[in-house]
């Protein structure tokens, strides 16, 4: 594809780097910000910057926040002896919109996949077996989604923990299986949190 500028290439090669856009989107896009006002662009520009450089994950769970501690995390009217253990922050975003869940999560930052080299040790989970050491919880809720690799990622977690004195549930099979967490209706993923059942009988099922 030749371009007339050097810039415009430049923007172009940049967006089309970011996941499902391809060369012709990204030159769409491009060429939008160009017919905008300027400080349209200048104002995105500096929103991914202040994004980079402000955004922390949450010493405590894992989510991203704006502090050390997310706002979740921070809220003392959520019950600390319940963890509900997700793949990423999109999942927290889709649980938090059912408002049927009112304990704190753990942010494992993907799941185990062989394949894709993603073994226990790329994943948060150490930080969650020491959080259950702290015997302060009394249940987690595997909530990761309904495929092989989410699969495979609570049953090696329900491994290392099932010697501690701590309830091991997960969501109840509302949702499909192969389906991710946040492209799941709300009333479903809310009743889907509701209606956990004990890992061990899932794995009978």
């Amino acid at each position: 594809m030749e371009f007339p500028s050097k810039f415009i290439e430049n923007a172009v090669n940049e967006i089309s780097s970011l996941p499902g856009i391809g060369k012709k989107t990204a030159l769409r896009l491009v060429l939008f910000l160009l017919k905008q006002p300027k400080s349209q662009s200048i104002n995105l520009s500096n929103a991914i910057e202040q994004m980079r450089l402000n955004v922390n994950f949450c010493k405590k769970c894992h989510n991203i926040s704006d502090t050390d501690n997310c706002e979740i995390c921070s809220n003392p009217n959520r019950d600390e002896s319940i963890i509900c253990v997700v793949e990423d922050i999109r999942d927290v975003m889709a649980i938090e919109k059912t408002s049927s869940f009112r304990g704190l999560y753990h942010v494992l930052g993907g799941k185990i996949s062989p394949l894709d080299g993603i073994g226990p040790d790329e994943l948060n989970i150490e930080s969650l077996i020491t959080k259950v050491k702290s015997n302060q919880i009394k249940e987690v809720i595997l909530a990761l989604s309904s495929t092989m690799e989410g699969d495979t990622t609570n049953f090696y977690i329900y491994r290392k923990i099932s010697d501690f004195n701590i309830i091991t549930s997960t969501i109840a099979r509302g949702i499909s299986v192969g389906d991710n967490l946040e492209f799941t209706d709300e009333i479903t993923l809310g009743r889907s949190i509701t209606n956990r059942i004990p890992f061990e009988k899932s794995l009978k099922d």
